[in-house]
């Protein structure tokens, strides 16, 4: 009887000792390159030929929070070539992220995506070190009048590689997203 309670008695402090040793808390370590809020996303279209530009912005205070962001949209002139900058912001620290991307010009990516009804097409006007497109340039051109949406994404450490990147699609590149917007816009 004596071993029994023995042998009980040790399988009991066996089961303390990895419940106690499994419930240690390890700190987490931190990320190498920690995700930035982004507050405002700022797209200037330039026509080629001379006239006013034209601003797409969305402005979201709290990132994904649960603040609904505020999108200021254009109207575009068809049959027109715009050269296209886009800046990055965190507002809130007053801190220009775009200077971020240029830097790390390797692990970002913009990638632009049309609805059916929306005549226009773009082709980046800038690359990274390794020759694969960044996308705060490019140039869009416009077709006959329309309207629709156009998604613009940031990818952070998206494979550029991948099919489609190249082209501005998404669907292959992975990575994380680090903002993604929604423009209504018109061609008139």
């Amino acid at each position: 009887m004596k071993n029994q309670t023995m042998s009980i008695l040790r399988s009991m402090l066996l089961l303390v000792a990895v419940l106690l040793f499994s419930q240690c808390n390890t700190e987490d370590p931190e990320p190498e390159n920690e995700e930035e809020l982004i507050t405002t996303l700022e797209m200037t279209f330039t026509p080629v030929g001379g006239g006013d530009d034209v601003s797409f912005s969305i402005f979201d205070e709290d990132g994904d929070g649960p603040i609904e962001p505020v999108y200021t949209n254009g109207t575009l002139a068809p049959n027109t070539s715009y050269n296209v900058s886009i800046e990055v912001r965190n507002d809130e620290e007053n801190e220009d992220i775009t200077a971020e991307i240029v830097e790390e010009d390797e692990e970002h990516q913009f990638f632009f995506q049309k609805s059916n009804g929306l005549d226009i097409e773009f082709a980046y006007d800038d690359a990274d070190g390794n020759g694969n497109p960044i996308g705060l340039a490019t140039v869009f051109i416009t077709g006959e009048a329309s309207d629709g949406s156009l998604v613009v994404i940031l990818r952070h450490e998206p494979n550029k590689s991948a099919e489609g990147a190249v082209n501005g699609d998404p669907s292959n590149a992975g990575g994380e997203t680090d903002i993604q917007a929604t423009f209504d816009v018109v061609i008139e």
